[in-house]
Formats: structure tokens, C-alpha cells, sequence
């Protein structure tokens, strides 16, 4: 088991720092895969927490593949093609599918570069804060192979296809500055406050209803990719649900007496 994943508890909040900054957090290596699987499903399965921040240890966010194993051929890329395939789906796509899949909204606070893999596990945060140090790339190219960790798909979907086929075409890095106009990340801050405004955003979301907050992402992902029509009966069951939970009432007594909801997830 690797300890890549360091976890901090902050009441409704889980902080997960990427801890590898000898090698600029450079992913994956082979156990990285059950990393990220094991703390998505404890998330998952964890009705207490609310939200979770993900940064970087060090200077850098993540530098994605590990050069020094690609050109030796050794660990992910080892092998056959069809075994190189094989680990793709069973440590990189681990990997993404289960930040995809991780129910409450995810925070990425992006301090340095990310870049690669690093740079679209980043895009899969629900709200993207970058130090004004980082930079984002996906220089897949210059390295004469293809995003294999479904950058394709979602890269577009955070920055719009003319601008997703500028940075994978040209392998060109983006500054902290142009990520944000580009709508890359929600907003930049200086590197000496990113923390505390990931924090502070991560709390302010927390301070939801947390059954409602679930299935408001679940809605918001899978609206991506159904009709108009399918996404109005998922809304109408999810919202059938949400109008029994005591919460629901507890958000509306508040309302009504002009204070805080103190919700409590039941």
C-alpha cells in the first residue's frame, strides 16, 4: 500500500495532500490505483463528511508520469502492449473513475504545476482553486503518446474543445492567470492564502445539507451526458427524496426565522 494520500480530518471536511514531493507527486505508480480507491469508498461510505480538499506536498501539485520509468520501461509501462493496457485500466483509470465517482463535491486547491495526469485528475475537482504559482499542461504529445487517462473527455468539458485542442496540440503549459479566463479553475489566489480559501469554501459547501448535497452532484455529473427529459425525472425522484428528510424542514424553518440551518444529515 502506498502512502501517497495523506488524510486530515477537519470536522465535515477531508484534507488529502498528495505526498510525494521528492518526485514532484509524480502518478501513478502501481499501488497508487487502491490509493485513490480505498479513500474514495471510505468518503463514499461516510455519511460525516461533507467535502474534501485535494492538494499537493512541495512546490508542485503533480508532475504526472514518472519520465525515469517510461524510458526504462519499468513499472506502469512495463511489458506487452496488452499489459500496458491492462495496467492502464487497472492504476490510471482506477484512478480517475474513482475521483469521478467520489459523492461529495471534491475541492481541488492546486499550489504548483500539474501537469498530465496531474493536471486532469486536478479537472476533476467540482471547484478548482489555483495558487497563482501554478501552471497546467497536458504534454502528451511531446512525449510522442496520447492522454490515457481520459483527459480527452474531460478536458473539453472544463475549458471548451478549441482551447483543449490548443493545450494537448501544443503541449504548451498555462499559467495560474489564463487557467482561470479559461475556465480552468473558479479563481486564482496567492499561494500563501490557497489553503486557507480551499478551507473556506470546502466549510461553506459542508455547511449544506448533506443527503440534498450528494444528490446535487450526482445531478450536475450526470447532467453532462442525458437529455433534458432524463434529467427532469432523475430531478423529480432525487427531489421526492430530498422533501422527506428532516433537513429539508430544518432548512426551511431557518429561512423562515432569518438564521443559520444546523443540518444534520438525517
Amino acid at each position: 500500500m502506498t502512502d501517497l494520500i495523506q488524510r486530515e480530518r477537519h470536522g465535515a471536511v477531508e484534507l488529502w495532500t498528495l505526498s510525494r514531493p521528492d518526485r514532484l507527486n509524480a502518478l501513478p505508480d502501481l499501488a497508487d490505483g487502491e490509493a485513490f480507491a480505498s479513500a474514495c469508498e471510505a468518503v463514499n461510505a461516510d455519511p460525516g463528511v461533507r467535502c474534501v480538499v485535494m492538494t499537493g506536498a512541495g512546490r508542485a501539485f503533480s508532475a504526472g508520469g514518472d519520465l525515469r520509468a517510461m524510458k526504462g520501461k519499468s513499472d506502469l509501462f512495463a511489458g506487452s502492449g496488452a499489459e500496458i493496457r491492462e495496467r492502464y485500466r487497472r492504476v490510471v483509470h482506477r484512478i480517475v473513475r474513482s475521483l469521478y465517482g467520489l459523492e461529495v463535491p471534491l475541492v481541488s486547491a492546486v499550489n504548483g504545476p500539474a501537469m498530465g495526469l496531474g493536471c486532469d485528475i486536478a479537472g476533476l475537482g467540482d471547484v478548482r482553486l489555483a495558487s497563482d504559482k501554478a501552471s497546467f499542461g497536458v504534454p502528451f504529445l511531446k512525449l510522442g503518446i496520447v492522454p490515457g487517462d481520459g483527459g480527452a473527455w474531460l478536458l473539453p468539458r472544463n475549458v471548451g474543445y478549441a482551447r483543449a485542442a490548443e493545450m494537448l496540440f501544443t503541449g504548451r503549459a498555462i499559467d495560474a492567470a489564463t487557467a482561470e479566463r479559461w475556465g480552468m479553475v473558479n479563481r486564482v489566489v496567492p499561494a500563501e492564502r490557497l489553503m486557507e480559501e480551499a478551507m473556506a469554501t470546502a466549510q461553506e459547501i459542508a455547511a449544506q445539507a448533506p443527503h440534498a448535497l450528494r444528490m446535487a452532484k450526482a445531478l450536475l455529473r450526470q447532467g453532462r451526458d442525458v437529455n433534458f427529459d432524463q434529467m427532469l425525472e432523475m430531478t423529480a425522484a432525487m427531489q421526492a427524496l430530498a422533501h422527506l428528510t428532516e433537513d429539508h424542514l430544518e432548512g426551511v424553518n431557518a429561512a423562515l426565522e432569518k438564521r443559520p440551518a444546523r443540518f444534520e444529515g438525517k
